[in-house]
């Protein structure tokens, strides 16, 4: 039986559909915009897969923090697609021994470092399936020699071009792996009276954005949101308080947001990413 035959057979076998390629592709990196980086790993993209169209998902995460990457590119990827390749290269480790991982889960694909960036995809995704890149299978594709410090330009782009061409499956890249490293920020906490998780990220505007999904606190018939020593009734927009007054609101990737109406929030109480947030029920204070 041909290898890609036998592929398909024992995905079928497997129940794990296989999404054609979409053709799309999303970066998510810390590069920012200063420099050519970003401009080369489309560049690199293109110049295998002509046909690519490539979405640039954000540039801005903070510098070296896995976390925050991972946890935009788990809430982001359903509004692509399916059969999207997912691009996101935060990579402190660049050029070390740690790994590159693709995943194929929920029709989407996924290609980043193993450090971490990808367990909240996993954890949000069906039937994940995860394979290591190897020595042996890049170089096939002809990238046997990559530079120490732009794995973006050398690996990522051009495995994202082959997998969004159709010219490979994920099976072609590596060994399947069961594992990955895990997130460098816990899961939110979970008791009896209360939910506590982090803020994860900032947005341009200052609000103060955790990973507390909106359905872990619905059981509080009040909620209201604690961080940096203050308390925030949990509202529904921006305009229910006056300029300059701070809220809480579930905000449009569903998960808990402090802000400060038509001002900084961030600014405004001195909190920045890995702030605690704990949520509890008004009438349940300690």
């Amino acid at each position: 039986m041909p290898a890609r035959a036998a592929r398909a057979a024992e995905r079928t076998r497997l129940n794990m559909p296989e999404a054609a390629p979409s053709g799309v592709i999303t970066i998510t990196t810390d590069f920012g915009h200063q420099g050519p980086f970003v401009g080369v790993i489309k560049g690199a993209i293109l110049s295998r897969f002509a046909a690519a169209r490539i979405i640039d998902l954000t540039h801005e995460i903070l510098v070296h923090w896995p976390a925050e990457a991972g946890f935009w590119l788990a809430r982001a990827y359903g509004y692509f697609p399916a059969g999207t390749v997912h691009v996101a290269v935060v990579d402190p480790g660049v050029g070390t021994a740690r790994s590159i991982v693709a995943l194929r889960a929920d029709g989407h694909y996924f290609l980043a470092p193993d450090n971490g960036l990808l367990a909240p995809v996993v954890s949000r995704t069906r039937d994940p399936q995860l394979v290591r890149l190897g020595a042996a299978q890049l170089q096939r594709l002809n990238l046997a020699r990559p530079s120490a410090t732009f794995h973006g330009r050398d690996i990522f782009a051009p495995v994202a071009a082959e997998l969004a061409a159709g010219r490979c499956q994920l099976e072609d890249l590596g060994e399947r792996v069961d594992s990955l490293v895990p997130s460098w920020v816990d899961d939110p906490t979970i008791e009896a009276r209360s939910v506590a998780g982090v803020v994860i990220t900032i947005d341009h505007f200052g609000n103060l954005i955790t990973n507390i999904d909106a359905p872990l606190i619905e059981r509080f018939r009040l909620p209201l949101v604690h961080a940096g020593n203050h308390a925030f009734p949990l509202l529904r927009t921006y305009a229910d308080v006056r300029p300059g007054d701070y809220l809480a609101l579930v905000n449009s990737f569903g998960v808990i947001e402090i802000a400060r109406a038509e001002n900084s929030a961030a600014d405004g109480l001195g909190l920045s990413r890995g702030a605690p947030v704990i949520v509890r029920d008004r009438t349940d204070q300690p």
